[in-house]
This record gives C-alpha cells, sequence and structure tokens, in this order.
C-alpha cells in the first residue's frame, strides 16, 4: 500500500469540488424573495455566525490547538447552522426541489467543514488513507500473532505488522489494539534474535496506527531494513491516550497512567514475547508532535529503561493548555507532579547521564506552519501546515491562519534548542535539525527517515548518519 498514492483530500479537484457544490447548495437554501430577503436571511446568518463565533471561542479555551484554525471553517460552520436553520424554517412551504436540496445541504456544509480540517492538520492526505483507517481495514503486511510461528526460519523481504493486547496489569491503563513491527531479520533462525526496540507515539488526536497508516513508519522501517541486511529495530506502535482524543501527554494522572502502561506493560510484553533485547542500551522512544514531547520525558525521566529518543515537533514540557489548565487536567491540580515531569527540571536533579543520545527536528517558526509557534493555548500538535492558497478551504502558508493575533507559544517556541542545550550540559548527545514541511504528519513522514536511522544508530552502536 502506498500511503502517498490515490486521490488527494488536501489539495486538487475533490476538496474543491466539495466546496462548489456546498456553496451552491447554502445558496439555493438560503436566498430568496422579498420579505424574507429582508428578514428571514439576517436572521439566519446572524445566527450562523453567532454559532461560529462561539465555537471559536469554545476551541480557544479548551486549548485544543495552540495555532488559530482557518477562517473557512468558521465560515462552513457558520454557513451550516444558518443553512439548517433556514431549512427547517422554509421547509413546509418550499417547491419539492427545493426540499430535496435542503436535505443535501446541510450534509455537504458539514463536509466541507471537515475538509477544512483535515486541510488544517494534515491528517488524511488521500481518500484510500481516510476509507482505510476509518473502516478499520488491515494495515501493510499485517499477520496475526498466531501464524507466527508458521514464519519461523523463513526469508521475509518486508516486516510484518502484529496487532496485539498488552496486558495492563502493571498500570491498570485501559488502552486499544497496539501493533508491533517485526523486521525481516527477526524470522530468520530457529529462535528470534534479540534485536532492539523502539516505542512509537503518535499526536495528542491519536489511533495506535497512525505512525503507520500517515506516518508511512513501517515502510521507512523496511527501507531501512533493506540498507541494513534486513536487521531494523522493532517498532512498537503504543497507544498513550486509551481514546482518540484523550490528551494523556503521556503521564500519569486523571487521564489514565499513561506513563505505567509504556513503561511497566508495554516494554516487559515486548521483551517477553517478541525477544527484544531487555537493556536500556538497546530501547528507545520516537514521538511526533505530543509524541515527541513523550520521547523526551520517558527517555529522560527513565535512562534505566531507554537510552535514545527521536522528538519531532514536540513541546518544552507536557502541557494540555496554559500552565493552571495543564496542572488540573494531567496531575489533578498537582503542581508538584508537573514539575516531576518537566525535562529540564528532571535533567537538572538527575545530574550527569551515560550513553543517552537523541534527535529533534524542530518545524517551529519554518514556512508552511502558520502564525509561526503556535497559541496561547501552548499546543501545537498536529495544526498548522496549511495547503496552497487558491482552495476555498485553504488559507495559504506562512500567514497566521486566521490572523487573529495568537501570541506565540512558550511551551514549543525553541523548545528543541532549549532542550538540547539543557542535555548537553548533563552529557545527554543531542542534535537539532530543522523542516520545512510544516507541523503535519507529511512532516513527520518526512523527518522520521532520518530520525530513525539517527536512533538506530546509537541502539545498535553503528556509526550515527550525516546531518542534513
Amino acid at each position: 500500500m502506498d500511503h502517498r498514492g490515490g486521490v488527494s483530500l488536501l489539495t486538487g479537484w475533490l476538496p474543491l469540488s466539495v466546496f462548489v457544490l456546498a456553496a451552491v447548495a447554502a445558496a439555493v437554501v438560503l436566498l430568496g424573495r422579498g420579505r424574507w430577503l429582508r428578514i428571514g436571511l439576517p436572521v439566519c446568518l446572524a445566527l450562523g455566525a453567532l454559532a461560529a463565533w462561539g465555537a471559536d471561542a469554545e476551541m480557544g479555551a479548551q486549548g485544543v490547538a495552540g495555532e488559530p484554525a482557518p477562517v473557512m471553517l468558521w465560515v462552513w460552520l457558520g454557513l451550516t447552522v444558518a443553512t439548517l436553520i433556514a431549512a427547517i424554517v422554509r421547509f413546509r412551504s418550499g417547491r419539492w426541489r427545493g426540499r430535496i436540496v435542503s436535505v443535501v445541504a446541510v450534509p455537504l456544509l458539514l463536509v466541507a467543514a471537515l475538509l477544512v480540517v483535515n486541510q488544517w492538520v494534515g491528517y488524511y492526505r488521500t481518500v484510500q488513507v481516510a476509507w482505510s483507517a476509518l473502516t478499520a481495514g488491515p494495515l501493510p503486511n499485517q499477520t496475526a500473532q498466531g501464524d507466527l510461528p508458521g514464519l519461523r526460519d523463513t526469508v521475509q523481504k518486508q516486516g510484518r505488522v502484529v496487532p496485539v493486547d498488552i496486558p495492563d496489569d502493571a498500570s491498570g491503563f485501559a488502552h486499544r489494539t497496539e501493533y508491533v513491527y517485526l523486521p525481516p531479520a527477526w524470522f530468520t533462525g530457529k529462535t528470534p534474535p534479540a534485536l532492539p526496540a523502539v516505542e512509537m507515539i503518535g499526536g495528542e488526536f491519536n489511533t495506535p496506527a497512525d505512525w503507520i497508516r500517515l506516518g508511512s513508519a513501517t515502510q521507512t522501517a523496511d527501507q531501512y531494513a533493506a540498507q541494513h541486511g534486513g536487521r531494523a529495530p522493532i517498532l512498537v506502535f503504543v497507544d498513550s491516550g486509551g481514546s482518540f482524543n484523550n490528551d494523556t501527554e503521556c503521564v500519569d494522572g486523571p487521564r489514565g497512567n499513561s506513563a505505567s502502561h509504556l513503561t511497566k506493560d508495554v516494554r516487559p510484553y515486548v521483551i517477553s514475547t517478541f525477544g527484544a533485547a531487555s537493556d536500556a542500551a538497546h530501547w528507545g522512544v520516537i514521538g511526533w508532535s505530543m509524541g515527541g514531547t513523550c520521547a523526551v520525558d520517558l527517555t529522560v525521566m527513565h535512562p534505566e529503561l531507554f537510552s535514545a529518543f527521536g522528538d519531532i515537533g514536540g513541546d518544552l514540557r507536557p502541557n494540555a493548555g496554559n500552565q493552571a489548565q495543564t496542572i488540573s487536567r494531567l496531575f489533578g491540580g498537582d503542581a508538584s507532579k508537573w514539575d516531576a515531569y518537566d525535562p529540564q527540571k528532571v535533567m537538572a536533579q538527575h545530574g550527569a547521564y551515560q550513553g543517552v543520545a537523541g534527535i529533534f527536528v524542530d518545524a517551529a517558526g519554518h514556512p508552511g506552519r502558520p502564525g509561526g509557534s503556535g497559541g496561547p493555548g501552548g499546543k501545537p500538535r498536529q495544526a498548522g501546515g496549511q495547503h496552497p492558497a487558491g482552495q476555498w478551504g485553504g488559507q495559504g502558508g506562512g500567514g497566521g491562519a486566521g490572523g487573529r493575533g495568537y501570541e506565540p507559544d512558550p511551551y514549543s517556541a525553541g523548545a528543541s534548542q532549549t532542550l538540547c542545550a539543557a542535555m548537553k550540559k548533563v552529557d545527554i548527545a543531542c542534535t537539532v535539525q530543522a523542516s520545512s514541511h510544516g507541523h503535519t504528519w507529511d512532516s513527520a513522514t518526512q523527518a522520521l527517515t532520518p530520525v530513525l536511522a539517527t536512533v538506530a544508530a546509537h541502539l545498535t552502536g553503528t556509526p550515527a548518519p550525516a546531518a542534513h
């Protein structure tokens, strides 16, 4: 499966067609004559604008994203509400053709709004990827765990993805199905070799399969393996949230014991079930957006478990809004627990590390990431990465989507440089690379190749690739 092929949901004829059809349908329902044009239409539009303003305000209050949403998102949502009200009021008195259009218009407008959201976050690149994810279709080279013995001591040209149900005995963290990528070298010989392993963590809004469906992680791992005689780390696609929108930031708190799950459930299970190497020198963490924050935190907090990290677009520390919101939502109001997960404070308290290294990929402030470094909610996450102007759902890059004067995000602005500087003071080797692909899954996909190569080099003791 080529995740980069198919009909684009981000640019091209499909989004534009939906936007045009939705606008025409809304016009048919909303426009009229006489008293309706003087009174009914202005009232519907005013109510739609009020609904859009309320949704924007609520989004800002909840700190859902660190950057303002595209203006066109609120335009489509306002039109949806206005059209719905007009359709209800005029349904009985309208002609049958108008009634049919009114039934179709609202769903079309909602689809247009969803397309704008998808363009904003860069989540589903194509129709095919979206359909596979929404229907829970099989992943590339997915293999049942029970079929692995039959593949033992065979030659595999590509790795296999195995769904696993990892017990939560240590953490009590309710989680979804997780996945393990086994490289070709795992299948050679009578028993599995003790390969290094890497936990893979996605963004705030995520499923454990996102790195595979959206980030092409197994394709990247297969390419790495092909260049290294079939050997690559075992990749563990973990569930850090338990549900799609549960922002745990990989900490133990009111939203669940995510940190304990990743350290006390996942790691021992992969070692015992798949024969992965057990010492910290052969374990790492790679994360995107929120997952990047998690990767740094897990490594500096648990050097006895992990020795390498890859942070792609992460923050300075765990956050779920502003400081007060974060302490309340993630730590039940206990500020000392927030300090306990602050990587800079953890490193300062720990002192010198031995054998720990990592790589940062920083997209903040680069073209394609509107508004620079995020907004007051402190959550760059998957927001940003606007697509070319000219589509009715797009804003164009680099201009600060929405133009509402969001302030620089104190949690993400310069986070990579700040953290790497602090790491060097405690003997953690780190590098920072810039990305011009914006804060989207495209950015994560592009960055994973050098990040995986760097982390794998550290875990296997091979020379690291040259920085670009």
